[in-house]
């Protein structure tokens, strides 16, 4: 099942970044997809909170490592894969960073070191 996602602005994040969260189980249970929508949504706002809309500002893709610690905390937020665009990578970074503070994540997005290890990959509109 997709997660919702606002018409206007993509924040991508597919049910495939799941299984790159955690191999041991092959289907996303509804408090996993439900966690990671809200992580989406998030983000999404974020982003906009931050934005200065206007025509300078430029649309993509970066993907953003993230471990998440058990309480929700962000422990770690870096660039896995560049959009080639620094000022679109800061961005993307500083939505994700300024998504938290998160609710715990659901013991299934948990891996043996105890913390969510997510990459996702944040589509950013203009």
């Amino acid at each position: 099942m997709p997660f919702p996602v606002p018409a206007r602005r993509l924040v991508g994040l597919a049910l495939s970044l799941v299984v790159l969260a955690s191999p041991v189980w092959a289907k996303p249970g509804p408090a996993v997809r439900a966690w990671l929508s809200d992580f989406v949504t998030r983000i999404d706002a974020a982003d906009r909170a931050g934005g200065r809309p206007g025509s300078g500002r430029r649309g993509g893709t970066v993907v953003v490592h993230v471990e998440i610690a058990p309480d929700g905390a962000l422990q770690r937020v870096e660039v896995e894969r560049s959009s080639g665009v620094r000022d679109l990578d800061r961005r993307a970074l500083r939505a994700v960073r300024n998504a938290g503070p998160l609710s715990a994540p659901p013991a299934g997005l948990l891996g043996i070191a105890g913390v969510a290890d997510l990459s996702i990959p944040v589509v950013l509109g203009r």
